[in-house]
């Protein structure tokens, strides 16, 4: 395993204004790579801009984006292209969540988690991805979580978004494996950042919180192997807990994932 310079390339981190989304930006440009941050939050991703630019000396361009709109993966790759920037890695960070039974949700909130979660996530990936496959240098990394790995009551929606995250990026790097781009889904259980905020309970956080740095260092490890899995867990129990619902009957995972999310 070698630590991978990304100098000379341009990386996309969507959800870049906190937590993980922040995080995947500090350590590219550590290793010299210009980013575009896209979130909601202009101003907080022009600070962080500043701060990338002065400490790493590279490129870092804010743009303001809500990705629950419909075509938001093609507007972006239109308007990069204006700018005459090429992205060479594509990290799908954005995503929320939200906790309690299904049919007592505000519909217009699980439409808008589908659409950041998982249309926003396919809409980018299509729109960027032959670029990625054609350069080689790069990556395209999609986060996932361990909700993925099993249904989750009380938060039903979200751990399906997941599930779809993680079949899409799988494919996608059988599909491109005979190019040099890397492909990977990372998977982190419960992180210390904003995501509990929004879901608006601590309930649904399951396990001990890692800090965002742990989940970007794993997926930064997995990337650089050299055969990058298709995904990657983080975290040793994390792991665990992610492969138990194979070996288990589906009835009682059901019911461990409910009593653990308090369903």
């Amino acid at each position: 395993m070698t630590r991978m310079s990304y100098r000379g390339t341009t990386a996309l981190i969507t959800g870049a204004s906190a937590g993980l989304g922040e995080e995947f930006a500090r350590q590219w440009a550590e290793r010299g790579a210009d980013v575009v941050l896209v979130a909601r939050r202009l101003d907080r991703l022009e600070e962080l801009a500043e701060t990338l630019k002065s400490r790493h000396g590279i490129a870092a361009t804010p743009m303001a984006a809500d990705l629950a709109r419909p075509g938001a993966g093609a507007a972006l790759k239109a308007e990069l292209a204006e700018r005459g920037i090429t992205v060479q890695t594509l990290i799908n960070n954005a995503g929320f969540g939200s906790h309690g039974a299904f049919a007592e949700q505000e519909p217009d909130q699980i439409t808008r988690m589908i659409q950041v979660n998982v249309t926003a996530v396919a809409e980018l990936t299509r729109a960027f991805l032959p670029d990625l496959v054609a350069d080689g240098r790069g990556a395209l990394v999609t986060v996932a979580s361990t909700a993925a790995y099993q249904p989750t009551p009380a938060m039903a929606v979200y751990g399906a978004t997941k599930a779809f995250v993680l079949s899409l990026t799988e494919a996608l790097a059988h599909e491109t494996r005979r190019s040099p781009l890397r492909v990977l889904a990372v998977s982190p259980g419960p992180v210390s950042t904003e995501f509990f905020d929004v879901v608006g309970t601590q309930e649904a956080a399951v396990g001990r919180l890692s800090h965002p740095a742990q989940v970007v260092a794993a997926a930064r490890r997995a990337l650089e192997r050299r055969s990058t899995p298709p995904s990657t867990v983080a975290g040793l129990t994390n792991r665990l807990s992610a492969l138990a619902p194979r070996f288990a009957p589906r009835r009682l995972v059901l019911a461990t994932a409910g009593r653990a999310l308090k369903a």
